[in-house]
């Protein structure tokens, strides 16, 4: 199973990546990983890499699309694999299309600005012991006070609204034009088109899970 999974920051993808790579038996691939992997390798590819990440510079989608053809290629890769936060952009996902790295699904946890903006948001931090709460979800017993030290709790900076809505306009901005690019992709009804699958995210945790392993078996079948 090789699948791709989109969706705004706070939909849950890396909760239900854990339930998918775990029922299929394939690695979650992020660029990230393979960033650090390369490095740790000191291949020649890694060693371009190290030298990028040490002056700052950002690394451009020709070596991220190398990165990814190098990984998918490991053994570990042979029943699939997942990719987090991969494509990012569009040229990044023609390219692997023009290099026929096939995908099966493109899975879509969909949800909206202002429920992502509540989750996250809404969340608190207990710094000493990592206890998280949620100021709707998972409240504590006194309002911004841990359960079981009294002491104060936090937001974390990247948890305020402004940075929030800010990472929601670059997703809009950079990788929302994915959903259209593979939805049009499999109108076409093109041999080796992914399966798009957009599911609703506005659930707990275990109710998307359900959603979208009901939705691979549905359209797996076809």
């Amino acid at each position: 199973m090789r699948i791709i999974l989109l969706g705004p920051p706070g939909a849950g993808k890396g909760t239900q990546a854990k339930f998918l790579t775990a029922y299929y038996h394939i690695p979650q691939i992020s660029t990230g990983d393979m960033l650090r992997s390369a490095v740790s390798q000191g291949t020649s590819l890694g060693l371009q890499v190290k030298a990028l990440m040490d002056s700052g510079q950002l690394i451009s989608d020709k070596v991220i699309i190398e990165l990814v053809e190098n990984r998918v290629q490991q053994a570990d890769c042979t029943n699939g694999f997942l990719f987090d936060g991969f494509p990012r952009t569009l040229p990044q996902a023609e390219a692997i299309r023009a290099r026929a790295i096939f995908i099966d699904f493109v899975i879509e946890i969909k949800i909206g600005d202002d429920e992502i903006v509540k989750r996250l948001s809404g969340r608190r931090i207990h710094p000493a012991s990592g206890r998280i709460y949620h100021m709707f979800y998972n409240s504590p017993c006194v309002p911004d006070k841990d359960d079981i030290t009294g002491e104060d709790l936090i937001q974390r900076k990247d948890d305020t609204e402004a940075i929030i809505r800010e990472r929601l306009r670059i997703y809009h901005q950079q990788t929302k034009p994915l959903l259209y690019y593979y939805k049009k992709w499999q109108s076409h009804g093109e041999e080796g088109a992914p399966r798009y699958l957009s599911i609703n995210g506005h659930a707990d945790v275990e109710e998307v899970r359900r959603r979208i392993f009901s939705a691979l078996e549905k359209n797996n079948q076809k």
